[in-house]
C-alpha cells in the first residue's frame, strides 16, 4: 500500500486500536484478536516493552490484513526505527515538526498530537496527514464541531476518552476516525486471554462508527 491507500483504509475502517501493554508477550495475541474483529489499523505504542520487535512480527504475520503503526513517538530517531521495523503510520502525543519531516521523507502517514486550535493548525500546516486531538477526554466531541467550523480543511481524530458511548458522537462531530485504547484493549479480557471476546469488542467499535457515519449522512 502507498501512503494514500493506507490513509484511505484507516479512514474507511474508522477505528485505530491503540495498544499499550506492560507485557511484551501479549502484543501479538492482542493484535491478531483485534484484526480478526475487523480493525485494520493497529497502533503499537513505544511505551510497550518490545514494541519494535512486536511491530516487525505483527507486520510479517498479519501482512496485508492489517496496517501496523507506531504510537507514543516523541522524536524522529524513534520514528525512523519504527518505520524500518515495519510501521506504516506514525502517531505522536505531541507536535514535533522533525517527526513530520521524517515521515514525509519515507512517505509514511504522520498523526501528531495537538490540544488547542493554534496547535492543531500549526500541525496541519507542518504537513500532518491527520491531527490527533489529545487528550480528547478533556475536550469532548463538541470541541471537534467547534474547531472544524473555522478550520474545515483540517482532519481530526480523537484519542483519550473514546469508548462505545462517545465514539459515535466524535464521528458525528466530524472526526475522520477514532483512536481507542483502554476501552478496546480491555485489560480484563487480555489478562484472561479471552481473545474471541476481544475480537467481538473490536467488531462492536467498527459497527458503532459505521452506524454513526450513516446517521450523519
Amino acid at each position: 500500500m502507498n501512503k494514500e491507500q493506507i490513509m484511505q483504509t484507516i479512514s474507511d475502517t474508522g477505528v485505530v486500536a491503540v495498544i499499550r501493554v506492560k507485557n511484551a508477550s501479549e502484543l501479538m495475541d492482542i493484535s491478531v484478536a483485534l484484526n480478526k474483529g475487523g480493525i485494520k489499523a493497529l497502533e503499537i505504542t513505544m511505551t510497550s516493552p518490545g514494541a519494535l520487535d512486536a511491530i516487525k512480527e505483527a507486520s510479517e504475520k498479519l501482512g496485508d490484513n492489517a496496517i501496523i503503526g507506531v504510537g507514543s513517538v516523541l522524536d524522529p530517531e524513534t520514528a525512523r526505527m519504527a518505520i524500518l521495523a515495519g510501521a506504516k503510520f506514525v502517531v505522536s502525543p505531541i507536535l514535533n515538526e522533525d517527526v513530520i519531516k521524517l515521515c514525509r521523507m519515507y512517505s509514511v502517514p504522520c498523526i501528531p498530537g495537538a490540544f488547542t486550535p493554534t496547535e492543531i493548525l500549526h500541525a496541519w500546516q507542518a504537513g500532518a496527514d491527520v491531527v490527533k486531538v489529545f487528550p480528547a477526554t478533556k475536550l469532548g466531541p463538541g470541541f471537534f464541531k467547534d474547531v472544524l467550523g473555522p478550520l474545515p480543511q483540517v482532519r481530526l481524530t480523537p484519542t483519550g476518552g473514546v469508548n462505545l458511548e462517545t465514539a459515535p458522537e466524535f464521528i458525528k462531530a466530524g472526526a475522520a476516525f477514532i483512536g481507542v485504547g483502554g476501552a478496546l484493549v480491555d485489560k480484563k479480557l487480555v489478562a484472561a486471554k479471552k481473545w474471541d471476546e476481544l475480537s467481538a469488542l473490536a467488531a462492536k467499535f467498527i459497527k458503532v462508527v459505521q452506524e454513526a457515519r450513516e446517521e450523519k449522512n
